[in-house]
C-alpha cells in the first residue's frame, strides 16, 4: 500500500493545532500543511473573505492536497472549521477527496482547550512567527472570542452536519489544555499506530 495519508488536525483557533501538527512531523515522516499556509500571502493581497481571497485559499489548499496525495506524502492538514455549516463540511469533504478517491488512508485529530486556555496560547512567539496576521494582539483576541459562537468542537448530544464528514474517518477528541503538544504528538501517533 503507498504510503501517503492524510492526517486533519481541527480544532478552535489557537487550540495548538500548528504547534501539535509541527510536533507530530518531527516524530514522523509526516509534513505539514497548516491552515495559514494559503490564509497569509492571500491576506496581504486581497485581504481576508473577498472573493478572490475565499476563491483562491479554497483552490490552493485544493491543489497542494492533490499533489500531496500524488507525491505519496504523509500530510497533516489544520484546519478550523465551522461544523454547523453545511456549506463548511461540503467544502471540508472536497478538500479530503483526494485522499480518499486515491484509497489512502484519511483520520481526524479533533482538539480543544478552554478559551482561558486558548488566548493564552494566542500570543506564543511560534503562532505570531508562523502567522503575522495575529500579530495584533487586541483584534487576534477579539477574533478567538467572537469565532465562539461557531462550533468548532463535536458534542455528541448536538450533532452537526460537520460530524457527518468526520464519521466517514477514524476520529480522535483530545483535550489539550494540559497536555505538551509533544504529550498530544505521543499520543496521536500511537492511535494512528492501532488504526
Amino acid at each position: 500500500m503507498p504510503a501517503g495519508e492524510l492526517l486533519l488536525v481541527t480544532g478552535p483557533p489557537a487550540v495548538g493545532k500548528m504547534t501539535v501538527g509541527r510536533a507530530i512531523c518531527a516524530r514522523s515522516d509526516f509534513r505539514l500543511f497548516h491552515n495559514h499556509h494559503t490564509i497569509e500571502p492571500l491576506l496581504e493581497i486581497f485581504g481576508f473573505g473577498t472573493p478572490p481571497f475565499r476563491v483562491l485559499d479554497r483552490e490552493f489548499r485544493r491543489r497542494i492536497i492533490e499533489e500531496s496525495v500524488a507525491g505519496d506524502i504523509r500530510l497533516v492538514f489544520t484546519l478550523v472549521w465551522d461544523l454547523e455549516n453545511p456549506e463548511s463540511a461540503e467544502g471540508v469533504r472536497w478538500l479530503l477527496a483526494p485522499y480518499v478517491d486515491a484509497g489512502r488512508r484519511v483520520s481526524v485529530v479533533e482538539l480543544y482547550a478552554d478559551l482561558e486556555t486558548r488566548l493564552a496560547r494566542n500570543h506564543t512567539d511560534e503562532r505570531l512567527a508562523a502567522k503575522p496576521s495575529k500579530r495584533d494582539r487586541e483584534w487576534s483576541d477579539a477574533n478567538v472570542r467572537e469565532l465562539e459562537r461557531h462550533r468548532m468542537n463535536t458534542d455528541p448530544r448536538d450533532p452537526q452536519p460537520g460530524d457527518d464528514v468526520i464519521a466517514d474517518f477514524p476520529h480522535l477528541r483530545l483535550d489539550n489544555t494540559e497536555l505538551t503538544p509533544d504529550e498530544v504528538a505521543v499520543q496521536v501517533l500511537a492511535w494512528l499506530e492501532q488504526l
